[in-house]
């Protein structure tokens, strides 16, 4: 960050506390988001966690960087108003990252340091609220941050991609959690003039970083489980 200014935001290597070989659910090597705004890591997509065998030690520019354990610098912190304080927890860092690349500053994660983090500290894994958190914030960070000409396709198709994973709950019979996802787009629906107020201060326009495909559709249906395996130089 000293060598380049237009560095804002940087990440270390997150790995388990109680399994060292295999990188954490919470942010892995760095993040990014796809074209519906699911987020994933390198080391990480969806449940799939990968065990660190080098393969993205280094030093790169990615989306966004987890809250686990980020360095971030002062003056971009004032600048944007730190973080969301209306998303309590679960996304308010990748808006933030993708706040601060709106600004034209770089996020990026490095291997020169790593942190061995104890996930779940907040809530646990399988959570309503989580779920909540989770289904909610989601919908109002692409809803504050995407650029207007892809703003209603995305939420529509959210929307509908939601409904599916509400179902799935149902059919496992976790009801709690398929109650907890209609529970989140009416929330978001109650947020959205809150949310066009902060849409007009942003500015929203495209950044790098994104990926251009459906991570859904690659990890399901093409089977690329790693990161390794998608096609990030379609950016």
């Amino acid at each position: 960050m000293d060598a380049d200014p237009a560095v804002a935001i940087a990440q270390p290597k997150l790995l388990m506390f109680d399994d060292r070989s295999r990188f954490e659910y919470a942010g892995g090597s760095g993040g990014f988001i796809d074209k519906l705004g699911y987020p994933f890591c390198r080391g990480r997509i969806f449940g799939t966690l990968e065990r660190d065998e080098g393969q993205y030690d280094g030093t790169r520019e990615v989306f966004w960087a987890s809250g686990a354990a980020m360095f971030v610098r002062a003056s971009t912190w004032k600048e944007l108003g730190g973080l969301d304080g209306d998303f309590f927890a679960h996304m308010e860092e990748i808006d933030f990252c993708w706040r601060t690349k709106m600004r034209g500053y770089k996020v990026i994660a490095t291997s020169d340091s790593q942190v061995y983090h104890v996930g779940g500290g907040t809530l646990p894994k399988s959570s309503p609220m989580k779920t909540l958190l989770n289904f909610r914030n989601n919908l109002a960070m692409l809803y504050k941050n995407l650029p207007r000409k892809r703003q209603h396709r995305v939420i529509c198709l959210r929307f509908v991609l939601d409904w599916v994973a509400a179902l799935s709950f149902l059919l496992k019979g976790n009801m709690a959690e398929c109650k907890a996802v209609f529970k989140a787009h009416s929330e978001f629906r109650k947020w959205k003039p809150a949310l066009n107020l902060k849409r007009e201060a942003i500015g929203p326009k495209e950044v790098d970083c994104v990926y251009r495909r459906a991570i859904l559709v690659d990890y399901h249906l093409r089977g690329r489980k790693v990161f390794s395996k998608l096609k990030m130089q379609d950016n």
